[in-house]
């Protein structure tokens, strides 16, 4: 799915949120780390929590607490509730078909390691090929990987332009040709790529093709349209969107997941057992194994409601004013290699420089309370492509601010000075 376009609508709508106000939302914000007021610009491994997701999980441990679907209690009913309308609620915010296309995970993680172990290790064979991109995050790599080697399959791959960090989409049809399934990240969590999910969608259903998206880097930050991308499967987490962590969420069309056998076995998921056979549920609850994390289902509710009570359009807005102010400010550091587009990016920017390491670098710049990521970013077979070990990562969200990104600019300065 491309990047909302800047148009004047939209920058007037970005200029009518109150940033500063929202950033008094997150208690987390008024932390001081080494003595210095904390400047978070790790949002892409994970996102801070507003006051009124810490509250919604709170008051339902505190009122609402208990198991669910298997119980006639008030509590029971109104965890219950409190759960299925989560999941609701979820199909709304993605547009989904139907509440019964939502399944509730751990994670991104889980989703995609689901989705390979149910429909593409029931439907694959050996000699088929799994097509990826070279910009996957391990979670979208390594359980193919392990499918592949258990089944036979064959990975395939859609490459990276070594320059601006898009895809090479020319060999598409031809690569599609040979594929059964395509899984691929909407948005890098190293270069800032936003993939275009739903026109390489469309490609991939002209082939026949079963596809699978990667939402953990958009779904908190721009628009995620399951029927508009056109994918068979989505998949994001709930802590990269300002819910808590151990939840997340897997969109599958109804009529595949009603074909596909369970991930997991245990309770909640039958209807009937008998000591050598048993009778599954029906989607979405054949995928949910035991007790659900409720908890973690209400406070991602709330995390929805907020983020688009903002309205997720200005949200990337603000993120690519922050990122583009960041990468102008980096691009006048000499010797600096910068990763990604150099337009209509997302609120990652990564980079190296030429006389320190990133680790140095991302450890120096705790001690003045910037709190960076540095390393490979579950990206090693990228980054080896690229011909680097690790970068520096700076990921911005809604409740950063310019001040922060210049505030990390004058910290960068200050540790070069020491490095050097």
């Amino acid at each position: 799915m491309n990047p909302p376009a800047e148009t004047a609508n939209l920058a007037k709508r970005d200029e009518s949120v109150d940033w500063t106000a929202l950033r008094n939302e997150f208690p987390i914000l008024r932390e001081t780390v080494n003595g210095h007021p904390l400047v978070y610009l790790d949002n892409a491994a994970s996102s801070q929590k507003p006051q009124q997701v810490i509250d919604t999980v709170r008051r339902y441990y505190e009122h609402d607490n208990a198991n669910v679907h298997r119980g006639i209690h008030e509590l029971s009913n109104r965890a219950t509730e409190a759960y299925e309308g989560a999941r609701q609620r979820v199909a709304d915010y993605l547009n989904a078909g139907s509440p019964e296309e939502i399944i509730f995970t751990r994670g991104t993680t889980e989703g995609l390691n689901l989705v390979a172990n149910t429909w593409a290790l029931d439907n694959l064979r050996k000699g088929d090929t799994i097509l990826l991109t070279e910009m996957e995050h391990h979670s979208n790599l390594v359980p193919w990987q392990i499918l592949a080697n258990r089944i036979g399959a064959k990975l395939d791959f859609i490459e990276v332009t070594d320059d601006d960090g898009q895809l090479d989409l020319q060999w598409l049809d031809e690569q599609l040709a040979r594929a059964r399934l395509l899984s691929l990240t909407h948005i890098s969590n190293t270069m800032g790529t936003v993939n275009p999910v739903a026109e390489i969608c469309t490609h991939a259903r002209a082939a026949g093709v079963v596809t699978v998206v990667d939402a953990a880097q958009s779904a908190g930050h721009t628009t995620v349209d399951v029927q508009a991308i056109g994918c068979d499967f989505l998949a994001f987490s709930g802590h990269k969107t300002c819910g808590p962590t151990g939840i997340g969420v897997l969109y599958g069309r109804r009529e595949l997941l009603e074909a596909m056998p369970p991930y997991q076995g245990g309770g909640e998921m039958i209807l009937k057992v008998e000591y050598r056979d048993s009778t599954f549920n029906v989607a979405p609850q054949k995928f949910e194994a035991g007790t659900p994390n409720v908890a973690g289902a209400v406070g991602l509710h709330a995390a929805l409601d907020y983020l688009d009570a903002i309205g997720r359009e200005a949200i990337f807005e603000h993120d690519q004013r922050l990122a583009k102010r960041a990468c102008e400010r980096l691009a006048e550091i000499d010797g600096i290699r910068l990763f990604g587009p150099s337009e209509d990016r997302s609120g990652v920017v990564s980079f190296v420089l030429p006389d320190a390491h990133a680790l140095d670098l991302a450890t120096m710049a705790d001690q003045k309370g910037v709190a960076l990521r540095a390393g490979h970013h579950c990206n090693q077979p990228l980054l080896a492509k690229l011909g680097v070990a690790a970068t520096a990562r700076a990921s911005f969200y809604f409740y950063n601010t310019e001040a922060e990104v210049d505030r990390f600019i004058e910290v960068l300065h200050d540790v070069r000075k020491l490095l050097v």
